[in-house]
């Protein structure tokens, strides 16, 4: 498999298809592997795969210059495409290689993601990398840790959330991470206005992980790399699946399936229901 994608890469780049191929090469800490960005076919021998490629390389496309070429996983390719979506880059613009995965390990477990994957087969890709693999509907509730916040009192639910965002030092690797976070300025960096204070404290905490879960609504397809980038262990996860699961009870609409589709939160039809709940 490995050897098949390194031919693939390698004929892109010596073919001038793209100007980079972004991939996985063997990391540091760990067994992990680390991004990879390969701009002659020589670079290609970094290259690696296994069940250590956890990383959402999606993030890097909006940042590449010229064509690229990105080896992605079937959860990667969902990023891919509320990228494309978002008018980031021009489907042309990016050659996707597809890998067929039945998932990746942290620290030796699979990863919790990999646990309600639907897409071990990529939805689009260009070059298929691996046999297909069907994808099962799991039989694992991929809401079950949100209907647990859901059931506690409003009491409850904010002592849980004030407990848990208190240990936020705003580091903003999760927003660091993100493939869906590409503004060139955040909101939280702007001083003119200033949105929130740059003070660490539970109320500007809660302020900063709440306007940013708002903001992955109908757009966060649950990598989880927010979650494992987190230094404190904040169970972020939570947050997006939250909104995750009020947009496709609401509109119907789950992101990084349809590249034709357009975000629920980005469209209006004047003949919805007025009297419809809707999510500002």
């Amino acid at each position: 498999m490995i050897e098949d994608l390194k031919e693939k890469a390698k004929e892109l780049l010596t073919s001038k298809k793209v100007d980079v191929v972004i991939g996985y090469e063997a990391g540091t800490y760990k067994d992990y592997a680390s991004p990879s960005f390969a701009k002659t076919a020589k670079d290609v021998d970094r290259f690696v795969w296994n069940k250590n490629c956890v990383n959402n390389l999606a993030i890097y496309i909006t940042k590449a210059k010229g064509k690229v070429g990105i080896i992605a996983k079937g959860c990667d390719v969902k990023s891919i495409i509320g990228i494309i979506q978002e008018n980031q880059i021009n489907r042309e613009d990016v050659v996707i290689i597809g890998i067929a995965c039945d998932g990746v390990e942290i620290d030796g477990e699979k990863a919790d993601k990999c646990n309600f994957c639907d897409v071990h087969t990529p939805k689009i890709y260009d070059i298929l990398i691996g046999d297909k693999i069907e994808s099962k509907e799991s039989s694992q509730d991929k809401y079950k840790e949100v209907a647990e916040i859901e059931n506690k009192s409003p009491e409850e639910r904010w002592k849980y959330w004030k407990d848990t965002l208190s240990k936020c030092i705003r580091c903003y690797a999760c927003r660091q991470v993100c493939p869906l976070c590409y503004c060139d300025k955040c909101f939280v960096d702007t001083t003119v206005p200033q949105w929130i204070p740059m003070s660490v404290n539970e109320d500007n905490n809660m302020m900063f992980h709440m306007i940013r879960a708002y903001h992955m609504a109908s757009r966060c397809i649950g990598c989880g790399e927010c979650q494992r980038a987190c230094p404190m262990n904040i169970p972020l996860n939570i947050l997006s699946k939250k909104m995750t699961k009020e947009v496709e009870e609401m509109f119907g609409y789950t992101p990084g399936v349809d590249i034709e589709a357009k975000p629920a939160i980005q469209d209006f039809n004047k003949k919805e229901d007025p009297d419809k709940e809707f999510i500002m």
